[in-house]
């Protein structure tokens, strides 16, 4: 759920961007005969690339803008205390978002099993590319 949480706040945020892409071909062009319109398949073609054909390109920005704040000493990894904060505050973010409620130890037993699953190699500490992969759902 918070994965989901994630690309769908991902998305929103490109979402002007993509809406203003897509329209500007549509705009741009006036209303024309259907044989100038299959003259040039390449007006549609545009709005293809303002799609995000990865996700998880989505979830790498927010995790490269957002790492920091949550990496208090610095050292380019997420020790348990670290993420657990980041995880909670999304857990936070998304019981907001759904109305639904989990009580503290719940929540902090989640971000325990999280950071487990995040922690790929094992090394108690969970690193960038291993949380990109995480928060996408393994499709890292």
């Amino acid at each position: 759920m918070i994965r989901t949480l994630l690309v769908t706040t991902a998305l929103a945020i490109a979402a002007p961007a993509m809406a203003q892409q897509t329209a500007t071909p549509q705009s741009a062009t006036p209303a024309a005969p259907a044989e100038a319109q299959t003259a040039t398949p390449e007006a549609a073609t545009p709005a293809t690339p303002a799609t995000p054909a990865n996700p998880t390109n989505a979830v790498a920005s927010i995790v490269d803008t957002e790492f920091p704040a949550y990496d208090a000493n610095s050292d380019g990894q997420l020790d348990q205390s670290e993420f657990s904060k980041w995880m909670v505050a999304l857990k936070d973010q998304e019981m907001k978002a759904t109305g639904k409620t989990l009580p503290a130890e719940q929540v902090t037993a989640w971000a325990n099993g999280a950071f487990t699953t995040a922690d790929a190699d094992k090394s108690v500490s969970v690193s960038k590319p291993e949380l990109v992969t995480y928060l996408s759902g393994g499709a890292g």
